[in-house]
């Protein structure tokens, strides 16, 4: 994005946002991401916030972090007159979203690719959604880009940890599966959204 942003027509300004949580113990290092943008000739914003898990029972740590993190980045859009957000959701975390959808809520659902907004002038876009996370592990082996300093406590802890095992295990039995699955979302008109 940022080798599209020196292209002169259309137009586009990027800015990047890194969103700390001051109450989950993990660690990213935010002067490599500071040098990383800076050489790319992207602004980086780097954001601090908390949640109080007790406030809010119903809901894990992790959406009550996702949740919180999603509200700051999109204040901070509205700042910055932004009329696009792009996350960085890949194919995998699509489709697990689908299944986790689809084992523990009973919907037929997942992030959507490209999310328009009636409410806000601001649309939601996932420019990674057709790469595999192995792929993407591979390239940043390869570009030797630096991990986080120290990973969430929370991160194995999930139902999400499950559904990428029973995604494995599809696999198996199905090696297409992720093509199979991508296709029915699409045939379900479930990759593109408005609200």
């Amino acid at each position: 994005m940022a080798r599209r942003q020196r292209i002169h027509r259309p137009s586009i300004r990027i800015s990047a946002v890194h969103v700390r949580m001051r109450n989950i113990d993990y660690e990213s290092d935010t002067q490599y991401l500071e040098a990383f943008c800076a050489e790319r000739g992207v602004k980086l914003h780097v954001l601090t916030t908390s949640f109080d898990s007790t406030t809010d029972h119903r809901h894990t740590p992790c959406v009550l972090c996702a949740r919180n993190r999603r509200n700051q980045i999109f204040q901070l859009a509205q700042q910055l007159g932004c009329n696009k957000i792009a996350f960085g959701h890949h194919q995998d975390d699509i489709l697990h979203t689908a299944l986790m959808n689809f084992v523990f809520e009973g919907s037929i659902s997942t992030m959507p690719v490209l999310l328009e907004m009636k409410h806000l002038p601001i649309t939601l876009i996932r420019p990674l959604a057709l790469c595999c996370e192995s792929d993407i592990q591979t390239y940043a082996a390869q570009q030797q880009y630096l991990k986080q300093k120290k990973q969430c406590p929370h991160e194995h802890q999930t139902n999400r940890t499950a559904i990428a095992n029973l995604f494995q295990a599809l696999e198996q039995l199905n090696p297409e599966v992720r093509y199979s699955m991508w296709h029915a979302l699409e045939k379900a008109g479930k990759l593109t959204e408005k609200i």
